[in-house]
């Protein structure tokens, strides 16, 4: 979660003598504290205002009410900020879809609020925009559903901020750890509740069935029980034990589902607890007061009351515990993290817990152990299994300067790390708040299923009241009987569970899935939108190649020595960070060159570098000359615009750009004196990794700033379907927009700092995550192993999960729209059918069993034939 909103209590409507704390940014000295006191104190209703510059808030007096955001424009007028803030709350007892929606509005029309998300199946919301964190809870438990504040990956139960503060800075990966052991230990706490009223119920239940049903369906025992106990003494022992039924384990039927019939919003409890009701009340009336009923319709429907909360407790047992399945993948991931570390301190190794593990200690891992935070080796060598981050199950070689990250594996081999990144800034703990972020995210597709379900039902009672009438005008005799049989069937039937679980709990599991594939979904709206790419465009260097070229060719022009333009050029390139510019000073380096010294050095981003260079002659001499000679590497594009002639090398630029090198020109003080070529070793998976893109039906595209011949090489090897070369990193987007405007839909894959506003022109962008921080931040998808294979399987799991989430969604409505009518009894007049109250709550538990389970089937995606 994001630094919480440090707003006060109340609504964005502020009560008198309230006191408002806001975050102000852009203030750098004494006059902006001023001026953001002086215009928020002209806002009317202020009564005072105090800006503190250190701490970079403003505490507001109120007078009189007034809206917040009147307050925001006040600062944002002067040329400030006040940022938003997104809160992440943990709601309980929601059951439906309904209650999704009621709880959406409800935090939607606090002022202040940007834009609210509920999610079902994580049970959490949120929250955008600069509303008052109090006010958000206030709001939620208005309509019914108590919430608390979820920082990170841990229930906060205290004010926001005040959980795990500072957990980042130590222990931050533990604390998540913790929170989602947390999280799991309340979901076994409800399996455990629930299966313990389940049984209850089902014992209670079980006579009041056989006294009832057993009646019904065999005569003798009907007879048997009139002659023994009495039918009378029958009915008083089924009231007693229904009642017991539906006011001990049945009780959290009523207190969810009462409130919100009383407040106007009903829910899936309020339709059982009415049905139930109806059938209870109807039965207690007719065994004591029988009297006061028509004459004929004196029965009892213990039984059905009873074997309603039954099935449903077995439903709601069933969906619970097919829900914590569905976050398997999180608390698998917060279990990698490491208990303890070996960490070197004042000259002794001592065992300490992760969460006093401080950046740059050194830590000593022994063959066999997770490594506890991510840094890197200087001391030792071992192989490290990395599948849980990259989804590749080879183990990775690492000796002194290799990367390691937390949570993965170490094989037979020990060595020393010292620790770069600790608590929540570990690799493991920023896949575990992608992950949950984008579970916790709402599909576009979400928006249908949002709209027909906030009015489900209030549509279902209506239903239920119209079935009851047209039976009590139109039915049999008993008519009131079979009015209110039917009725209850209809409200218990359509409980709208499978509709709000339907899309969440695929995201859930998909999402998760793909974590596990070493595949992050940053976005949740990625997994839709993947599905509908037609071509999949990628960058070359670093994404279908190694990205660490070397140096194959070098030939110079009559009148220039090779070594001294190679000590030039590597002069030159070695202050360039461009992978093309370390396989050059590389390629010098070895060959125990000097490297000259360097002035004016200018990079022209896309076409080349240049710079004065010292007479490599005079290296190590007391030679004082400033100027030097006047070096220049580049592209054919780059020498052309310095008009220098590069046609004598154009036979060996012809073959160097068929055998997919990238040929560099190099001028010395305006001559063309050498041609160097450097070859991009291409990745071992990327074949493989093209032709499992043109399996699923897309078109490949390259995009790359090598020239069209080089290009068209590495296009013709690989198979790829249109080649998109010598493109400066400003057209990079124009590009897309072209093939976007060609092809349809683009998913864009890149690793560098230039792809960053391609991946963000895409409809999704794929970044290597072994590439930039830049182009990661600007994707929408990661893939952790940098292997061009994970595309594949990202759009492999996008249509599985959509697809599955399809078959959801048919399930649920189609199950809703087919048997509504036969509960309210369309077949008794043909074929004199009705639908039991008992089998439709059988049929409305199996139906949130069915959509949990089918979804739980992405679980397997990438095991044999969907891989």
């Amino acid at each position: 979660m994001n630094e919480p909103n440090p707003v006060v209590s109340g609504t964005g409507l502020q009560k008198a003598a309230q006191t408002l704390v806001l975050p102000i940014e852009g203030m750098s000295c004494a006059s902006c504290v001023r001026r953001v006191e002086m215009a928020l104190g002209k806002v009317p209703g202020v009564a005072s205002v105090n800006v503190n510059l250190a701490t970079e808030r403003a505490t507001v007096t109120l007078a009189e009410p007034l809206e917040t955001q009147q307050l925001v424009q006040a600062v944002q007028k002067m040329g400030y900020d006040v940022p938003e803030s997104t809160v992440v709350l943990q709601v309980d007892e929601m059951s439906c879809a309904s209650c999704v929606g009621r709880v959406e509005r409800a935090l939607k029309a606090v002022p202040g609020v940007r834009s609210a998300s509920v999610n079902l199946a994580t049970e959490r919301a949120t929250v955008s925009g600069l509303a008052p964190v109090a006010a958000l809870l206030a709001a939620a438990e208005k309509a019914g559903y108590p919430a608390r504040v979820v920082d990170g990956g841990e229930d906060a139960g205290a004010a926001p901020g005040a959980a795990g503060e500072g957990a980042d800075a130590h222990g931050g990966g533990v604390s998540r750890e913790a929170g989602a052991h947390s999280v799991v230990d309340r979901k076994a706490a409800e399996q455990q509740a629930l299966w313990r009223d389940l049984w209850l119920a089902a014992a209670l239940a079980l006579p009041v069935f056989l006294l009832e049903m057993g009646g019904h369906m065999v005569p003798a025992f009907h007879h048997w029980v009139a002659h023994t106990i009495g039918t009378q003494n029958s009915w008083y022992l089924q009231f007693v034990l229904t009642t017991l039924v539906l006011f001990v384990p049945g009780l959290r039927f009523y207190r969810k589902g009462i409130p919100a019939l009383l407040r106007g919003a009903p829910d899936m409890n309020s339709l059982v607890a009415v049905g139930t009701l109806a059938a209870w009340g109807f039965s207690t009336v007719a065994t004591f007061l029988p009297s006061v009923l028509p004459a004929g319709s004196v029965n009892v429907y213990f039984e059905s009351a009873a074997v309603i909360v039954v099935l449903i407790l077995v439903g709601r047992f069933l969906e619970a515990r097919a829900k914590g399945r569905t976050s398997e993948a999180i608390q698998r991931l917060a279990g990698l993290q490491a208990r303890t570390a070996h960490v070197r301190r004042d000259g002794q190794v001592v065992d300490v817990p992760l969460a006093q593990v401080r950046a740059q200690d050194v830590v000593e891992v022994r063959p066999g152990e997770r490594v506890p935070v991510d840094g890197e080796v200087i001391e030792g060598d071992s192989y490290v299994d990395e599948s849980m981050i990259t989804g590749e199950p080879v183990p990775v070689a690492k000796t002194a300067g290799s990367p390691v990250v937390g949570g993965t594996v170490n094989q037979t081999g020990a060595f020393t790390l010292r620790a770069t990144a600790v608590g929540g800034q570990t690799v493991l703990a920023q896949i575990i708040r992608m992950v949950e972020q984008a579970q916790g995210s709402k599909l576009p597709i979400q928006t249908l299923v949002d709209r027909v379900t906030m009015w489900f039902v209030p549509a279902v009672m209506t239903a239920a009241l119209i079935t009851f009438v047209i039976w009590m005008v139109f039915g049999p005799t008993p008519a009131l009987g079979f009015a209110l049989v039917n009725a209850v069937a209809v409200l218990i039937i359509a409980c709208p569970c499978a509709m709000g679980l339907a899309t969440p709990t695929s995201i859930m599991v998909g999402i998760g899935r793909g974590a596990e594939l070493g595949v992050l979904f940053r976005k949740g709206e990625a997994l839709q939108l993947l599905k509908d790419a037609k071509v999949v465009a990628v960058d070359k260097t670093g994404t279908l190649t190694e990205g660490r070229p070397a140096l194959t060719d070098l030939e110079v022009r009559p009148g220039f020595e090779r070594a001294t333009v190679l000590a030039q050029v590597a002069a030159l390139e070695s202050r360039s960070e461009h992978p093309i510019a370390r396989a050059l000073v590389a390629a010098a380096e070895a060959e125990g060159l000097a490297l000259p010294a360097v002035q004016d050095f200018e990079s022209l981003t896309g076409l080349g570098v240049h710079a004065r260079v010292q007479d490599s002659s005079k290296v190590g001499t007391d030679s004082a000359e400033p100027a030097g000679v006047p070096v220049a590497v580049g592209a054919d594009r780059y020498m052309q615009s310095l008009g220098v002639d590069v046609s004598p090398f154009a036979e060996v630029a012809q073959r160097l750009g068929c055998e997919g090198k990238s040929p560099l020109y190099v001028a010395v003080d305006g001559k063309l004196a050498a041609i160097v070529a450097v070859s991009d070793p291409i990745k071992v998976t990327t074949p493989a990794a093209i032709a499992a893109l043109h399996a699923q039906g897309l078109k490949v595209a390259m995009i790359t700033g090598d020239n069209a011949r080089t290009a068209q090489a590495i296009a013709r090897k690989l198979g790829i379907d249109e080649v998109v070369a010598e493109v400066l990193p400003a057209g990079k987007v124009e590009a897309v927009k072209r093939l976007q405007a060609t092809h349809g839909a683009l998913a864009y894959v890149g690793d560098g700092i230039n792809d960053a506003p391609a991946l963000a022109q895409a409809e999704v962008g794929m970044a290597i995550g072994t590439g930039t921080d830049v182009a990661i931040e600007a994707a929408d998808v990661v893939l952790m192993s940098g292997n061009l294979q994970g595309v594949a399987k990202a759009i492999g799991l996008s249509r599985a999960t959509i697809r599955n989430i399809h078959e959801n969604l048919f399930w649920a409505f189609a199950y809703n729209t087919a048997l509504i009518p036969l509960a309210a009894g369309a077949l008794y007049p043909a074929f004199g059918i009705l639908l039991s109250p008992m089998l439709g709550a059988g049929a409305m538990a199996l139906s949130s069993v069915f959509v949990l389970g089918n979804a739980l089937r992405l679980r397997h995606f990438g095991r044999g034939e969907n891989a």
